[in-house]
């Protein structure tokens, strides 16, 4: 009986969201042209693209890609409550309860970055950047 009480508790205190997705999750940037440096504001650098590094959920960044003969890019990385990370919060409202969905909510379980993943393509100095159709992304470029 008591290890029964000791799993509803644990699972009472815990979300649903952070249990099943987890309080981080994988970048993955891919970019043009290989010999570009790529910096995040976090100070992850990439070595050869794709590269891919882990960030905490709910936080929020930039990646700036320069290269000689080229504009200089930054993409900002968002974060938006995800379908599944909405399914595991709403699971709180039948097991978790108020405290699972505070855990979840504090965490950041139910968020995920986009764009992910982050693709650059530096433009040479002298050329304009193309310009893109609306809908086509939702990512501040500057």
């Amino acid at each position: 009986m008591k290890p029964i009480v000791i799993a509803c508790a644990a699972l009472m205190l815990s979300g649903c969201a952070t249990i099943t997705r987890g309080t981080s999750n994988d970048i993955v940037i891919n970019y043009e042209p290989a010999n570009a440096k790529v910096v995040t504001s976090f100070g992850h650098e990439c070595e050869q693209s794709p590269c891919e590094f882990e960030v905490k959920r709910k936080e929020e960044f930039s990646v700036t890609a320069t290269a000689p003969g080229f504009q200089k890019e930054t993409v900002d990385v968002k974060t938006r409550i995800a379908k599944s990370g909405a399914a595991g919060f709403a699971g709180n409202a039948l097991i978790g309860g108020i405290i699972g969905a505070g855990v979840d909510a504090a965490n950041g379980a139910t968020l995920e970055h986009y764009p992910n993943p982050v693709d650059i393509k530096l433009v040479p100095e002298g050329q304009e950047r193309p310009e893109t159709t609306p809908g086509e992304t939702d990512v501040p470029v500057s």
